[in-house]
């Protein structure tokens, strides 16, 4: 058996991935157990680490070095690529209001470490890994790590490294605790009752102002009688498609911006809910038509876009209209539906909804891809060249005023920018950055568990002799300090000063902190997407700020 002895005790690259493998599949293994009805998901995978580096079965350095920042920049990498189509778009109207709470919560956290930090509380490297601790984020963790290994140098660094990976993983478990402990405090200050709040987040939904609205109206104004479709979007100047026209014979047409409108012709018409009025008043009354059993020769059907040629086309581009005679009434996008408006530029994955003739149809299909297996196939040239820029950009020198050295955005911070930019506009530069759900988590989940494998092992050997002390239970008290004060004091101006809905505020809470557990018990306690939407209206600002910070607090405190 001392075969078996030297694969666990031993060392080479089968003793390597074994271990890595038994450390993430025990992590992840637990990480599905339930606490009180929450569970920590893949930071499991820390504390396995933890243990496995306690009992000695570690790795050589440099291929623990390796798979902690390869894990780390996937992680951050699919991340950034993930919210990069809706980073900017996240700063609009509500979304603005909610961010500004977020970034109120990561100046409060800052405030109360370095509070902390001022009355002599603990060191540098040990409160910025309480604070990534307590704010549950692990991307800052790793920033402020690879931070100290390009100032300090990898020797000097390892130390202060380890510190800071223990005092993470102390302040951690009640960091999740606080999060939701949060939640349940603000709910019974302002007596909130979770059913109501729902109710009003359908009632909103219901009136949405953004999703497209369809609308048959019957022509009754003499005014626009005789006139062409051209002419009818110069009198009403808004967003809308006539997707279908059934003329007082019965015959259905897809028009055209030639098309006449005649008297009591019928038209189908994708626009927005608030531009409705304007529509009652200069067409006609509502008609209760369906148009998808209808014995016409016109039928509706979705097309995907996987060409990448028309990746970033404008939709009025493809004069769809006079070269098929088809009408496109409103584009998904990530599961979000838009309006087709002409100047909509079109990206590798979006889902075009398409009305005419079947044959029509199909061409235009042909030539747009709408081949699933295609747009199941990894983009891998844009994903390294991506990770490429984004490790040149990190490693720039960036001089501000009273440091020392030089602030580099490193592997965490870089990698972070030049996927949201990607995301935004890689087809400007004809890079496909569409990325399947299921392709983009994996990559997400393998990253962050070599990662977090890795800072385990690397801490696990003087883990237990740190935490399980004075100055480990001082890290768990610094930590929970971190994560409640600011998470009380915004949930309760969210709700008291700008009146938001409880719903939205979990989500806010657990976006800020960018923790899955809290999102987790924000989704069941309201039983709707609202704490979904707040979560990503905030997470990608939220993220980018923590590994930013993270970074310039490890510069400013060594």
């Amino acid at each position: 058996m001392d075969w078996l002895l030297d694969l666990f005790a031993g060392e080479g690259i089968a003793h390597t991935i074994l271990i890595y493998s038994l450390v993430i599949a025990l992590g992840v293994m637990l990480g599905k157990v339930k606490f009180f009805g929450i569970s920590l998901g893949a930071t499991f995978v820390l504390f396995m680490g933890i243990v496995a580096g306690h009992f000695h079965m570690g790795v050589d350095e440099g291929t623990l070095k390796f798979a902690q920042e390869f894990g780390l920049i996937l992680f951050i990498f699919s991340i950034g690529l993930q919210v990069g189509p809706g980073f900017f778009s996240s700063f609009k109207e509500g979304g603005l209001r909610l961010n500004g709470l977020a970034l109120l919560i990561i100046a409060l956290n800052i405030a109360v470490a370095l509070g902390i930090y001022a009355v002599g509380g603990t060191r540098g490297n040990e409160l910025v890994g309480v604070l990534q601790g307590a704010v549950t984020n692990t991307p800052g963790l790793g920033a402020a790590q690879q931070t100290l290994i390009e100032t300090q140098g990898p020797d000097v660094a390892m130390n202060l490294n380890e510190v800071m990976s223990m005092g993470y993983a102390a302040a951690y478990p009640l960091g999740v605790v606080g999060i939701i402990l949060t939640m349940v405090i603000v709910k019974s200050l302002f007596k909130i009752d979770v059913n109501r709040e729902t109710q009003d987040i359908e009632d909103e939904k219901n009136n949405s102002l953004l999703k497209p609205h369809i609308v048959t109206y019957r022509v009754t104004n003499k005014l626009i009688y005789d006139i062409t479709i051209e002419r009818l979007h110069n009198i009403i100047d808004r967003n809308f498609v006539i997707s279908r026209v059934k003329r007082s014979d019965g015959e259905v047409i897809i028009p055209m911006s030639s098309t006449t409108i005649g008297k009591d012709d019928l038209l189908r018409i994708v626009l927005s809910v608030q531009d409705e009025e304007v529509f009652d008043a200069i067409i006609g009354p509502h008609e209760e038509m369906d148009w998808e059993h209808d014995p016409a020769p016109v039928v509706s059907r979705r097309i995907v876009v996987t060409k990448s040629a028309y990746s970033g086309r404008r939709l009025g581009s493809l004069r769809l209209p006079r070269g098929y005679g088809l009408n496109v009434t409103r584009v998904n996008r990530a599961g979000v539906d838009l309006l087709a408006s002409a100047n909509l530029a079109l990206q590798v994955g979006d889902r075009i909804t398409v009305v005419g003739q079947l044959p029509d149809i199909e061409r235009l299909a042909e030539k747009l891809g709408n081949s699933m297996r295609r747009l199941n196939e990894p983009n891998l040239f844009t994903m390294f060249i991506g990770i490429f820029m984004g490790i040149i950009l990190g490693s720039l020198p960036i001089m501000f005023p009273g440091m020392t050295v030089p602030m580099k955005l490193g592997l965490a911070g870089g990698p972070l920018i030049v996927a949201i930019l990607l995301g935004r506009w890689g087809y400007k530069v004809k890079l496909v950055t569409y990325t399947s759900s299921s392709a983009n988590l994996l990559l997400r989940e393998l990253g962050i568990c070599l990662f977090l494998a890795s800072v385990g092992i690397a801490a696990g050997d003087k883990f237990a002799a740190t935490v399980f002390n004075a100055t480990g239970l001082q890290w768990v008290g610094y930590g929970f300090l971190i994560t409640f004060l600011p998470l009380l004091v915004v949930g309760c101006l969210a709700r008291w000063r700008h009146k938001l809905n409880y719903c939205t505020i979990m989500g806010l809470l657990a976006g800020a902190t960018t923790d899955p557990p809290a999102l987790a018990y924000a989704n069941k306690t309201a039983g709707n997407d609202a704490p979904a939407v707040a979560y990503s209206t905030v997470y990608p600002l939220t993220m980018f700020m923590r590994v930013i910070t993270a970074q310039i607090l490890i510069l400013a405190l060594l």
